[in-house]
């Protein structure tokens, strides 16, 4: 076991070598400590979106957790650019040994971190769409997001407690299927990259090069996705052990929405290929308001 005084997870602080690495990763912490972000598919939302979804991980060592989720994209005066801000408002976990073991949660803490429940970290992300699609052109969004250190219970093994950021970019191109109006079937492709990073301990961060492939199907009534995504910091490179970093996860991901009028009815199956140890389940509802047409209406009744 660890001793008392080294920090779970981490390198000892006398110890402040780059070739060290910390074992601040997916892999060792919770499911929502620093997972892999939602890929975007060369789009941005135009209408205001709130969504309430519901989670349950099914870790690969016995961490079962279940969470409350909330997710807001806020346009910001144009259908070309948007706010989003997703969180987990509450999770809800109960541990192993194993995983704890794994995790080298410190024997004092690990009654405590048997099960409980907190609060999780912020992301804040701007979207913007640098092109609209045309006949030979594809839409291409990019987006730079922060995330918070408010998640906490680092001695669990849940949050990181520290801050982290991405820029990434995607393209998209949509392909039209058959020419029935009602349904107006297409297939859309996309492809995405970036970077990630995020602090850890001994003043460092660890950068990450993140990636991503889409392909859905959607009409006017549904969509579904299948996304496989992920990102590899540079630690699992380092000279001393780099292999133990575990810190390029990397996820396959089926996504689908049914629209009912101005709902939006969200179902998805996560699994964690590599350096991502949970099974994940997400049920949940969006409500959307075209407000940027209601803002234009507004405008022209006024005028």
């Amino acid at each position: 076991m660890l001793s008392c005084g080294m920090a779970v997870a981490q390198t000892p602080l006398d110890k402040p070598s780059l070739s060290d690495v910390t074992l601040i990763s997916p892999y060792y912490f919770g499911p929502n400590a620093f997972a892999v972000p939602e890929m975007l598919d060369g789009r941005v939302s135009r209408d205001l979106r709130v969504e309430l979804a519901g989670d349950y991980f099914n870790g690969y060592r016995g961490d079962h957790t279940g969470d409350i989720s909330l997710k807001v994209n806020i346009p910001l005066w144009t259908d070309r650019a948007n706010l989003s801000l997703w969180m987990p408002v509450m999770e809800w976990y109960r541990n192993s040994d194993e995983n704890m073991d794994v995790c080298r949660i410190p024997e004092e803490h690990r009654e405590d971190a048997r099960k409980g429940h907190l609060s999780g970290d912020v992301y804040v992300s701007t979207d913007i769409q640098i092109l609209k699609e045309k006949r030979w052109r594809p839409d291409w969004v990019v987006r730079a997001a922060l995330k918070t250190a408010s998640g906490g219970k680092y001695y669990h093994a849940r949050y990181y407690d520290s801050p982290g950021y991405f820029f990434d970019t995607s393209l998209g191109k949509s392909f039209a299927l058959g020419h029935e109006a009602k349904w107006n079937h297409s297939l859309r492709v996309a492809l995405s990259t970036g970077f990630l990073c995020w602090q850890t301990d001994n003043g460092r961060q660890n950068d990450a090069v993140q990636f991503g492939a889409m392909m859905k199907w959607e009409n006017r009534y549904f969509s579904l996705a299948e996304t496989f995504a992920g990102y590899s910091g540079w630690e699992h490179n380092a000279g001393n052990g780099g292999d133990a970093a575990h810190d390029s996860p990397m996820v396959l991901r089926t996504d689908l929405i049914v629209h009912v009028k101005q709902f939006d009815i969200v179902a998805a199956y996560q699994y964690g290929l590599h350096d991502y140890p949970y099974h994940q389940m997400r049920l949940g509802v969006a409500y959307r308001w075209d407000i940027l047409k209601v803002k234009s209406e507004r405008v022209k009744s006024e005028k």
